[in-house]
Formats: C-alpha cells, structure tokens, sequence
C-alpha cells in the first residue's frame, strides 16, 4: 500500500470538490472511507488524515502567495 499515494490522489480528489473537502473537515474518516474509498487500519488513518490537511493547508497558502504576488507586482 503506497500511503504517499493515497494522500495525493486524496488531495486532488479534495481539492477539485469544495463540498468534499469540508465535509472531509467535519469529519475526515467517513469521507476517506465512504467517499473516497480508502479503507486504512486505524494505526495507519489518523497520520494519513494528518498529511492531508498539511498538504491542503500548504496549497491553499501557496495559492494565496500567488494572488498577493500578482496583486503587488513582482
């Protein structure tokens, strides 16, 4: 099982569907397991979860970098 994997598929599958990606806030297993299909021990869930709310966070700042930059110039 390649985790790394199953988190990018995750976060593109999140981020191309608002509705999905607050629900996953709400309650992230119910959507990874009944949305999305990913079905991890508990062990292996919670840091999965983890990492996909770091990548989503870091995305959404990136992204908010990007509007400041092309607001102010170079």
């Amino acid at each position: 099982m390649d985790i790394q994997k199953i988190i990018t598929d995750a976060v593109k599958a999140l981020s191309e569907n608002e509705d999905l990606c607050r629900a996953f806030f709400k309650n992230p297993v119910e959507v990874l397991e009944k949305k999305l299909g990913i079905d991890l021990p508990e062990d292996q869930i919670n840091p999965v979860i983890d990492a996909i709310k770091a990548k989503i966070k870091v995305d959404d700042a990136l992204e908010f970098a990007g509007k400041l930059k092309g607001l102010f110039g170079k």
